[in-house]
């Protein structure tokens, strides 16, 4: 995949992004980095671990969570896109908003992909990506981070979420989005409860085989409470068990917080598929 000013990121097989929140209340607190300095120290121990995309977010998606305005959402992300891209020019940079002034103040910083929960419900954010050429993330959602864990009524989850973000794929490309800059997410936890979850995660092929990448955001989260009992602070191995599982399925990139250890179960997981085409 191909970015502004000469950057790209091979998907030849699976790669990792590693989360940076800007936030004060995100759900996992390992990953709550609210000092901008601190962040870009963050992503540099990220980039030097084996992370190929790093993901800044400023307001917490939590299930129950409020919005911040949009001013704030800038002062959180913006030096943290500014400070990676001066210290790091070659690092692919998303930014984790689903406002268009957001977005646009990052992308006009260094960012390079608009992840957005909402997947581009916002005409506005069609045209922020389509004007600067951007990737985007087009990830499923109902509802808001507030109101999403009272919408999870689906008659079949899996092609419910993939007829709905493959019509937002379409409203994207009209509204000028550059196809081949398109990435899906089916947004695992997003008005999903934990079974749903589950059922996208066992047919996760019914997205890996359609024509646009596929990024997966599953790491700590309460669907593997619901299977294990423990808290997210207790929850690297399950992590890591729906990585090896996806990372063999066909899904591009792994949206995760853990990145050494999933660079090492990376490394292996390579080396046996080489074994393999021997």
């Amino acid at each position: 995949m191909d970015f502004r000013n000469g950057r790209s990121l091979d998907l030849s097989s699976p790669v990792i992004m590693g989360i940076i929140n800007t936030t004060p209340d995100s759900f996992y607190p390992g990953s709550r980095v609210p000092d901008p300095r601190t962040a870009v120290e963050r992503a540099m121990e990220m980039l030097d671990s084996g992370a190929s995309i790093i993901d800044i977010g400023g307001e917490s998606s939590r299930p129950g969570a409020g919005a911040i305005d949009w001013q704030e959402e800038v002062r959180r992300v913006v030096p943290v896109v500014r400070g990676i891209r001066e210290r790091r020019p070659e690092a692919i940079i998303s930014v984790d908003t689903y406002n268009c002034n957001t977005a646009s103040q990052a992308l006009s910083k260094g960012a390079d992909i608009v992840n957005d929960i909402t997947g581009l419900i916002d005409p506005a954010m069609i045209e922020v990506v389509a004007k600067n050429g951007a990737a985007v993330v087009i990830m499923h959602m109902k509802g808001t981070p507030s109101t999403m864990s009272r919408l999870t009524d689906y008659s079949d989850v899996v092609s419910q979420v993939k007829e709905q973000l493959l019509e937002r794929c379409e409203k994207a490309v009209a509204g000028g989005v550059r196809k081949d800059g398109i990435i899906l997410d089916p947004g695992i936890g997003f008005a999903k409860n934990a079974l749903q979850s589950l059922e996208i995660l066992k047919n996760i092929t019914d997205f890996t085989c359609l024509k646009y990448p596929v990024l997966v955001g599953h790491s700590r989260k309460s669907f593997m409470g619901y299977v294990s009992g423990l808290p997210v602070e207790n929850r690297l191995e399950e992590t890591l068990a729906v990585s090896t599982y996806l990372y063999l399925k066909g899904v591009k990139i792994l949206r995760v917080h853990d990145v050494e250890e999933h660079r090492r179960i990376f490394d292996i997981l390579k080396l046996m598929d080489k074994s393999t085409e021997q």
